[in-house]
């Protein structure tokens, strides 16, 4: 019974595949926003999209999606059809995108346990006039009148026999396309079709509404139909219809006892399959033979009947399956929770082999050597299994950035190609969560603030059309996004305006010795903007606070590069991840310090004559001819017993953001791989550290912020 149907074991599927189909329209749409009109191809597949997500949120009862996914489909249908010329290419493009985010949006209602609420009676106002411009009229008109049962009037499919004399029995096989998605959903819309016209029906696979899984074999083995009915043959062809899913349907008309018998007599008759190639039949054929086997129980041998000329075998001795590879969904929450074990194991390990015991001499460790060196190829293994696993790529996310552009182009009226370079570049999923809303911010500001206007960009000699690059690559453990346009740059005398006003410049410090690279960092500053005009997307200077924020907040800048007349550069640069790390161990009297890899260049010894020291207390050092600011970790953190002469100690050579200083620490102590762990609230507080770790012996070093010992 319908209303006994209960859509939540469905829904999640739902929800899947129809967010895949939309993201796959948009990127579509988009690709084809600069031709004239969209091919053949995409027409039938936006089509093809429109009517899945029709026949699916009609199973599911959201009235509205049906609503509106079937209107475009309606557009479609009549593209499809009736090829009309002169259909204008961006008025469809908005219907098409406008339809898609009404969907998303509901869709995102319903992910967050909410209801489809949302009224789409506007939706339909606007695609309904397109249809009937693009149609003069008639077409749009007879696409009104083409309605499918609403899926709420779903009561019954098992229907008592109705008295009437001329009744017909059909038993009805369909085949889908092997590369269907949801199959069991086009089945329940065929059955969902048919039963205006059953005075009985049945149907198998029978589970077809609580059983996912029920696709599959409707793919494989075909959907079977028992319809008893008042119409003949060409009234069930007209509702079951050949198409991009349904590639055969075969309709057989049997005698009331053999409908009698059920799906027992289903197949007696004899059906010629003549299309598919002999091995394919001999294949169905074989599957047919294995599904009627009796399933053999663990240790039973089950001897075969001899065939004549050839030995008895052991059923046990057939060749296996190959496996397809198949995929599930998992919470992220649990992989977050196997990625903290690995850190725990990573710390184990690290605490095994650094166990002080065996530092003992004369130990012989040769057997403890090789069984630790495999315990350590196999925690490596796992750990780059797990990583990988969290690795996804930013193509998702530089999708959503050509929207945005496309968006704003139009409501601008800014004439803007968008680029993507490296978007298959793979970083961890919670990187991605913390991007996301800075990348937003800096496409937005490129658009607005980067772009010219048509009028602006030919009195400059440029061409009309701007172009905003979003690339991506990896460098040194981290990963560089890059947001770049050909516009008309940043303006260093306007923002300096500014900032004297603001009152951000340093007291006593001569505006000519700022760099470049200096100013542009002031437009990252809380309420900073140069736009005297408060528009949707700029004015308010807010933004690239909020850019910059995120970014620090999983480990990563932001340097900017602007040539004035030619474009700026945005560019991002952040860890690939946040979980484990390759880290230099340092100790400043008894407290351990960790510092990443990447930010160190180089470890030098120095001697008090390099040493340079200013009235007002800093310090730098003189390195082959190079002057460079030092950082005393010791006096920066009023730590005890740490060495005060030079050479006593090393210096780290450290490079954040293209600036280069000298960290002063005591000893180092080596490489070594490090699990980042949160640290309490008030130790958060203290700049220039970001995290803390377990060492092998147990004690707890602190991790820096090259970054934030600068700032």
């Amino acid at each position: 019974m319908a209303n006994e149907f209960n859509t939540g074991d469905m829904l999640d599927v739902y929800l899947f595949e129809n967010q895949q189909l939309l993201e796959n329209l948009q990127d579509m749409v988009l690709a084809q926003k600069d031709a004239d009109a969209f091919d053949e191809d995409s027409i039938n597949e936006i089509f093809r999209t429109m009517h899945t997500i029709k026949g699916s949120s009609g199973i599911m009862m959201f009235d509205e999606i049906t609503k509106a996914s079937h209107k475009l489909e309606d557009i479609f249908f009549y593209l499809r059809e009736s090829h009309p010329d002169n259909v204008p290419h961006q008025e469809l493009i908005t219907c098409v995108l406008d339809t898609a985010d009404f969907i998303s949006g509901e869709l995102e209602k319903i992910s967050d346990g909410g209801s489809p609420d949302g009224d789409a009676t506007d939706l339909l106002k606007d695609l309904d006039a397109f249809l009937n411009k693009i149609s003069g009229g008639e077409k749009g008109a007879k696409a009104d009148t083409k309605k499918e049962p609403e899926p709420s009037a779903v009561s019954q499919f098992y229907i008592a026999p109705a008295s009437n004399d001329d009744i017909h029995y059909f038993k009805i096989y369909l085949t889908y396309a092997k590369d269907i998605e949801m199959a069991n959903m086009h089945a329940f819309k065929t059955v969902h079709d048919l039963k205006d016209i059953a005075s009985d029906l049945m149907y198998a696979p029978e589970d077809i509404l609580t059983n996912p899984e029920s696709a599959d074999e409707i793919v494989q083995n075909g959907f079977t139909i028992l319809l008893e009915t008042s119409k003949g043959e060409a009234d069930i062809r007209n509702i079951v219809k050949p198409g991009y899913d349904l590639t055969k349907v075969d309709i057989y008309q049997c005698s009331k006892s053999d409908y009698a018998l059920g799906f027992d007599s289903v197949g007696s008759e004899i059906r010629i399959d003549l299309e598919s190639s002999v091995e394919e039949i001999e294949k169905k054929e074989l599957q047919k033979k294995a599904s009627e086997e009796k399933k053999i129980a663990p240790g039973d041998f089950v001897v075969e009947p001899k065939s004549p000329g050839k030995a008895k075998k052991l059923a046990k001795d057939k060749p296996k399956k190959v496996e397809k590879t198949t995929f599930i969904s998992v919470d992220i929450a649990k992989m977050d929770m196997l990625m903290d074990l690995i850190g725990e194991l990573v710390i184990s390990q690290s605490v095994v082999l650094q166990n002080p015991d065996l530092k003992v001499p004369g130990l012989v460790l040769d057997n403890f050597n090789k069984a630790a060196g495999q315990m350590c190829k196999i925690s490596t293994d796992l750990q780059n299994v797990i990583m990988s696993m969290r690795m996804v790529p930013l193509t998702a996310t530089f999708q959503k950035m050509n929207r945005i552009v496309f968006d704003m182009s139009r409501k601008l009226d800014k004439d803007v190609e968008f680029e993507m370079i490296g978007d298959t570049t793979e970083v961890d999923k919670n990187i991605i969560e913390h991007i996301s809303d800075p990348l937003m911010h800096l496409v937005r500001n490129s658009v607005d603030h980067g772009i010219e206007t048509k009028e602006e960009r030919k009195a400059a000699g440029k061409k009309e059309k701007g172009k905003v690059t979003l690339s991506a690559k990896t460098e040194s453990g981290k990963v560089w996004i890059t947001v770049s346009d050909n516009g008309g740059g940043l303006d260093r005398d306007k923002i300096m305006a500014k900032a004297r006003s603001q009152g951000i410049l340093e007291p006593g410090r001569p505006e000519s010795s700022y760099s470049d690279k200096e100013i542009y960092q002031f437009i990252t500053l809380p309420g900073f903007s140069t736009n005297k005009k408060v528009t949707e997307y700029s004015g308010r200077g807010v933004g690239m606070d909020v850019v910059v924020s995120n970014i620090q907040a999983v480990g990563g800048t932001l340097e900017i590069e602007s040539t004035p007349g030619q474009g700026s550069s945005m560019i991002l640069k952040i860890p690939l991840t946040l979980a484990i790390i390759d880290g230099i161990v340092m100790t400043v009297g008894n407290t351990a310090f960790v510092i990443e890899t990447g930010a160190v260049k180089e470890f030098v010894s120095v001697e008090e004559s390099m040493m340079i020291h200013e009235p007002n207390g800093d310090e730098s050092v003189m390195i082959r001819g190079e002057c460079y600011p030092v950082l005393r970790i010791g006096d920066k953190y009023h730590l005890k017993d740490y060495a005060t002469r030079v050479e006593d100690g090393m210096m780290v050579i450290t490079e954040v953001d293209g600036q280069k200083f000298c960290i002063f620490v005591d000893h180092l102590v080596g490489k070594q791989e490090i699990v980042v762990k949160p640290i309490p609230e008030y130790v958060k507080a203290v700049k220039g550290l970001s995290g803390c770790t377990q060492l092998g012996d147990g004690s707890i070093a602190l991790i820096m912020d090259p970054a934030g010992l600068i700032n």
